[in-house]
């Protein structure tokens, strides 16, 4: 992991050694009683959002932070915008805020568009003058057309972060804290966000980003920060950092110990993938908890799992490297000549690409009652960045008449990290080249 060098000159956003302890009560009589010193008994638990977490965000970078839920991401940015209190630790702001959070949050639902406009904005710290400067490109941005005169309460869902993400999008401010904000409102709303968020970069803005898509931590992020449960496990190039990731959704990882020692190496992770493939054990991140199973149980798909080209299990591959499907598959009677196949989908449920042993003339054979095979489909990942559900089947044919043995549908998530995506489903691996032309 990359080591940051500080110029203290230029800090924008600094973090150190930050707590945030809740207190959990059983039954809220136990708070009540607490809160007017009845007991002096301890009657919670105390759960660690936030522990010991450092880190400094210099101007004009743009910072991602990327973990599991509950990991205290979303924590850690109301704390930096005082949104929540620490419990412990400090956070050193140099510069004016401008958050994406909870969208709309400060909104009164009987006002209508213009006046919600002025009390944002009022409550940002700006004077109605500046705010009047500001209110065409609000407008223009948020394209709601006359509902800007009506209650906010009258609004669709869509049109209400509309406007909010023009109001917080158009303040300039110095710090843009983003928490999955980019993701709002239809497919033409959210490219503009990201064209918004892409020239916050080139004005050399700060930007803190918090988001679960991978590939847009990839594509804009200068660095990344790994949090777990609330430990910060480490920071660097958005590709280690997401190589990381990719082991903790698999608990393939250490929790950093207080001598700061922190993760495993890549020959010991390595080490421990090989070793629960060993073992047999299916990777349970991903998994589908209503997936849907039928078949006449003659075959029996045991375990699943993705490994990428280091070996590693993982749900998330990066767009152009290789990747590999296992499936084990336990037989309960005879069958002629079983095919075993993959299908990806889109979360849609468009079925984008998929192949069988059939197809690839791979396995053709009987296989008897009590016998167990391993199927592996090795192929390079060229969807473009997204998320996608795989499906798993065992199937053939007797005596002319097609059979399902076993098949599960929709039974994994697949997350494609990329930071370039083409028109269409996937990456023709186009080579483009210009040059003079005189005619």
């Amino acid at each position: 992991m990359e080591n940051l060098q500080v110029d203290e000159k230029k800090i924008a956003i600094r973090v150190t050694d930050l707590d945030k302890i809740y207190k959990l009560y059983d039954r809220p009589s136990d708070r009540m009683k607490e809160a007017l010193g009845l007991t002096r008994q301890k009657r919670y638990k105390e759960h660690h959002a936030l522990s010991k977490v450092s880190m400094t965000v210099q101007q004009g970078e743009t910072v991602g932070i990327i973990g599991t839920n509950g990991s205290g991401k979303s924590t850690i940015l109301k704390i930096i915008t005082g949104v929540l209190n620490p419990t412990a630790g400090e956070v050193e702001v140099n510069g004016r805020i401008s958050a994406l959070l909870e969208l709309g949050a400060g909104f009164n639902m009987e006002y209508n568009g213009i006046e919600n406009i002025y009390l944002n904005g009022t409550m940002i710290g700006f004077s109605e003058k500046e705010i009047d400067e500001k209110m065409e490109s609000i407008l223009d941005f948020a394209d709601i057309g006359d509902y800007v005169y009506q209650p906010v309460k009258t609004y669709s869902s869509g049109m209400f972060v509309r406007l909010a993400f023009a109001v917080a999008i158009n303040i300039e401010p110095e710090i843009l804290i983003v928490d999955e904000a980019l993701s709002v409102g239809d497919v033409f709303f959210q490219a503009k966000c990201y064209h918004k968020f892409e020239e916050f970069k080139k004005m050399g803005k700060t930007i803190l980003f918090v988001s679960h898509d991978l590939s847009s931590i990839s594509k804009y992020c200068d660095r990344v920060v790994l949090l777990n449960r609330g430990v910060k496990l480490g920071e660097g190039s958005p590709k280690e950092m997401i190589d990381i990731y990719k082991r903790v959704l698999v608990g393939q990882y250490a929790v950093p110990e207080e001598d700061g020692n922190s993760l495993l190496d890549d020959r010991e992770l390595t080490a421990a993938a090989a070793g629960k493939a060993e073992e047999g054990r299916a990777v349970s991140a991903g998994i589908n908890p209503e997936l849907l199973e039928y078949g006449t149980n003659a075959a029996k798909i045991a375990e699943y799992f993705i490994t990428d080209e280091a070996g590693i299990h993982t749900t998330a591959v990066i767009k152009g490297q290789e990747f590999t499907l296992h499936m084990r598959v336990e037989f309960a009677e005879d069958v002629p000549a079983p095919i075993f196949a993959f299908t990806i989908k889109n979360i849609k449920g468009t079925e984008i690409t998929g192949t069988n042993t059939m197809v690839e003339k791979a396995f053709l054979e009987p296989v008897r009652a009590g016998e167990k095979k391993e199927i592996t489909f090795r192929q390079k990942m060229s969807l473009q960045g997204g998320e996608y559900l795989l499906s798993l089947g065992v199937t053939g044919y007797e005596q002319d008449t097609f059979q399902v043995y076993h098949r599960l549908y929709d039974v994994l998530n697949l997350t494609v990290i990329s930071d370039k995506d083409t028109v269409g489903y996937y990456d023709m691996d186009t080579v483009a080249v210009v040059k003079e032309w005189r005619g």
